[in-house]
């Protein structure tokens, strides 16, 4: 299927590993140039560039802390430079402590905080004034099934991505006449790479009873759904939570 990204421009944040990378890569099989945004995992994001350019893509790794609002406009700023505009906003990047609030501190409140919600409030500031002028966008939020239906040890992951949606719902209302779609993709368990592969081993059996398709996701099950929602296909869907979950969670 033509989605219709050719010489669309899309920023992934965290699209150097994991999710993130698979998420570039999809767009950029679907035509789209890829900005990929990494932190500090800048020989994991050269890696995607490499593997979207073997493929005849385009693609360019761009540093960047996300909680860093100045950092973030001045990579959005290169971005034009280099292609003219942002379509595209994959705001895919988090961080997440695991463990029950009670037992958290201020200081691990403010370091999901600060990428999880700041980061996707500051990579959309700085890129809806581009998608406003050239009428045309797409926004899409990574989030966790906590963010919707609550998580023990996961308070605080919850809460910052919850409020993501509700950005992105906003923004929704606020941009649509300027046929900027915004939405958030909700996800259940995802194995990647760089998840804990021993915890996982000593208790998928029972994790997967929790999803009634038997099986955690991979990366593959999530990047054709944000490549469907950033394309032309997709321009009647707005402000809306769509979920790719094995079934973890429905409502």
């Amino acid at each position: 299927m033509n989605f219709g990204l050719t010489g669309r421009v899309a920023l992934v944040t965290g699209g150097g590993r994991d999710t993130g990378g698979d998420i570039a890569r999809s767009l950029a099989a679907e035509g789209a140039i890829v900005a990929v945004n990494y932190r500090s995992s800048a020989d994991e994001a050269a890696a995607v560039v490499t593997d979207i350019e073997a493929a005849g893509g385009t693609a360019k790794a761009y540093q960047a802390d996300i909680s860093d609002y100045d950092q973030v406009k001045t990579m959005v700023a290169a971005i034009v430079a280099d292609h003219g505009k942002v379509d595209i906003l994959i705001n895919n990047a988090g961080y997440v402590k695991y463990g029950r609030f009670v037992d958290s501190t201020p200081e691990d409140w403010k370091a999901q905080m600060d990428v999880c919600l700041y980061g996707a409030i500051h990579c959309c500031h700085a890129v809806a004034p581009h998608m406003i002028d050239n009428n045309w966008g797409r926004i899409i939020s990574l989030i966790g099934d906590s963010s919707r239906i609550g998580e023990a040890n996961l308070s605080m992951a919850a809460a910052t991505r919850a409020g993501t949606v509700a950005l992105g719902k906003s923004l929704a209302r606020e941009m649509g006449r300027n046929n900027v779609c915004v939405n958030a993709v909700s996800l259940g368990l995802v194995q990647t790479a760089h998840s804990d592969a021993e915890f996982l081993e000593k208790n998928m059996e029972k994790i997967v009873r929790a999803y009634p398709l038997r099986r955690i996701g991979t990366p593959d099950d999530i990047a054709p759904l944000v490549t469907f929602l950033a394309s032309d296909q997709a321009s009647w869907i707005t402000g809306q939570v769509i979920s790719a979950n094995g079934g973890f969670s429905m409502v």
